[in-house]
């Protein structure tokens, strides 16, 4: 069972919020949530509908090829 199932509806939230926003790396998510880049992404997967997520992943991916310290 993925760690996410035991999270509130309220952190599944701000963890949403966290990973959308462009200012908040992984690591931070991981600190405050204890919840890894791969427990993100499946969150992000199972949370948002699939163009949404396809858009995110692909802002994610290009933003990280061009700054080595973006997410």
């Amino acid at each position: 069972m993925r760690k996410t199932s035991n999270l509130s509806p309220e952190h599944i939230s701000d963890i949403v919020h966290m990973a959308l926003s462009d200012h908040v790396s992984f690591a931070t998510i991981q600190a405050e949530y204890g919840l890894g880049e791969k427990d993100v992404k499946a969150l992000m997967r199972d949370t948002l509908k699939a163009g949404s997520y396809k858009t995110w992943r692909k802002r994610v991916r290009v933003f990280g090829d061009r700054r080595e310290t973006y997410k």
